[in-house]
């Protein structure tokens, strides 16, 4: 029961409720669960807690795929939690557990973030924290040293409850309350200390101008039951429909003139460079407004197809490309597809794999270099750092959260994007089809957002930054030490739990 508890206190620190304290609430309910029980018990709580964990949490992807891919996708996630379980268990016995078991949680999101077909990075702590003070993390050592934060504030809770309850009867009560004490201070640091970190709000700005005007279109989509080619032209015109909008704001002087534009991912999934129709139409919008836009749209690539980011010139037509490095397996490709179709007919919904794209995806886009991540990639570690240690000044999220409605997914990756902000003090634009489409400040704080399912036109001035944080100096580093630390620590109490059973078993009767 306590396992199970914890999961759905884990899952209430994410949207829609986003409780973020819950999170190092729930580390303590899975800490105290796994403590002195043996590796296969904790393996067991861990598969509860990851299952009452991420059901909940990840509910949005029925909307997708139906019922049965989102069980498995589930139950993938929570066996990573069982795996997490029995760590917990073995280090448990030892002199520093709380310190380890910490750890523990940092190597756990490492691996779930890696395997299988590139991990699955949703439910991290870390991304449970926009807005609190753990969140200040981030820009020393990126979202693993937020969930090292997180889980060990959780697991010295536990180790309070342990020592002011669980010793209750084997210490005087001076010397117990004496350690309770010490141990509450210790948890009440680690916010404390997140507060004392400065929010990397102030950067250079060697390398061009410091900020510009910035306008983000949120064409919407239509709902009125229009499917494949028509459904494409429809969400098209809708955004060209809202930067023509925009332009005549502009010119009445109601509207600040923008340096560049943002169209969302899937703003065209007709090519440009196949489609003459297409291409008019979005000639059509880039030259009302008459500054470069960048247009996310699905390029034709034979048997394949590509997500894409193209820069598009008022007076050139189109130039740069960025091509999503990590599709989204069983959404934009299908791996093993003959067993998936046996679980679910809807992998024909992706007749066509999409392929990755190689570079990271810096662009010129008029005055300001900016680094463009598509949907889920800003989930992905790697993929914002190489955005911006290949020089990107400002960060770009283009999305469609169309399919999912008005589930908590948005949200969610909203709360990613408020992250990754503080981790490489850059601002952070979101250009989503349908919302949240939303203008996060370099400290995290959200200055603009959309409503969901309405055309939107947000325009603000953002910095424009060269500045590099310590996690984006460090890169992958505090991850790999952490999380290493945790494995070693289960390894070391493995042995010994090996070595101990054996001198049972050749001890004499």
């Amino acid at each position: 029961m306590l396992a199970v508890g914890s999961g759905l206190v884990c899952a209430a620190a994410f949207a829609p409720l986003g409780w973020a304290l819950a999170a190092p609430v729930a580390v303590a309910g899975l800490t105290l669960s796994c403590r002195m029980v043996a590796p296969s018990a904790g393996a067991g709580f861990g598969l509860l807690f990851g299952a009452a964990f991420f059901l909940p949490l990840l509910h949005w992807s029925a909307t997708l795929v139906g019922a049965p891919p989102w069980l498995l996708l589930s139950a993938s996630q929570a066996a990573f939690c069982a795996a997490l379980g029995a760590g917990l268990a073995l280090v448990s016995r030892l002199l520093l557990w709380p310190l380890e078991m910490a750890c523990l949680w940092v190597a756990e999101e490492a691996l779930r973030d890696r395997m299988p077909f590139g991990g699955f990075p949703w439910g991290r702590l870390a991304f449970s924290q926009p807005g609190t003070p753990y969140a200040r993390f981030a820009s020393l050592g990126g979202a693993p040293l937020v969930t090292f934060a997180v889980a060990l504030t959780g697991t010295l809770l536990a180790a309070a409850v342990v020592v002011v309850v669980v010793a209750a009867v084997m210490a005087p009560a001076a010397g117990r309350s004496r350690r309770g004490w010490l141990v509450v201070g210790a948890v009440l640091l680690i916010p404390a200390l997140g507060m004392a970190i400065p929010t990397p709000t102030a950067g250079q700005s060697s390398s061009g101008p410091p900020a510009a005007t910035v306008a983000i279109v949120q064409g919407n989509v239509p709902r009125n039951g229009l499917t494949g080619d028509a459904e494409d032209r429809a969400v098209l015109r809708l955004h060209v429909a809202e930067t023509e909008r925009l332009a005549r704001q502009v010119r009445a002087g109601q509207t600040p003139r923008p340096d560049l534009v943002l169209w969302p991912e899937n703003s065209s999934d007709l090519d440009p460079f196949l489609d003459s129709q297409a291409r008019v139409l979005i000639d059509q919008a880039v030259r009302a407004v008459g500054v470069p836009v960048l247009v996310g749209a699905v390029l034709d690539a034979g048997t394949h197809v590509r997500n894409s980011g193209i820069v598009w010139n008022p007076v050139t037509g189109p130039g740069e490309v960025y091509d999503k490095r990590h599709p989204v397996p069983f959404a934009e490709y299908i791996p093993l597809r003959g067993l998936a179709r046996a679980i679910s007919t809807k992998v024909d919904l992706v007749p066509r794999d999409f392929v990755a794209g190689r570079k990271p995806g810096v662009l010129h886009l008029g005055p300001a270099r900016i680094g463009d991540l598509i949907c889920f990639e800003v989930a992905e570690d790697g993929l914002v750092r190489d955005a911006v240690v290949h020089g990107g000044r400002v960060l770009v999220v283009q999305t469609n959260n169309a399919t999912f409605g008005h589930s908590p997914e948005t949200e969610q990756q909203l709360a990613m994007s408020r992250l990754r902000a503080v981790e490489h003090g850059r601002a952070v634009l979101i250009a989503a089809t349908s919302g949240v489409s939303a203008i996060i400040g370099p400290d995290g704080v959200v200055r603009q957002r959309s409503p969901l399912f309405a055309p939107a036109a947000l325009v603000a001035r953002v910095p424009l930054r060269d500045g590099r944080t310590l996690a984006d100096t460090l890169g992958a580093g505090p991850e790999w030490v952490l999380g290493g630390l945790g494995v070693l620590a289960a390894g070391l109490a493995g042995g010994r739990r090996l070595a101990q059973r054996r001198r049972r078993q050749e001890s004499p009767q």
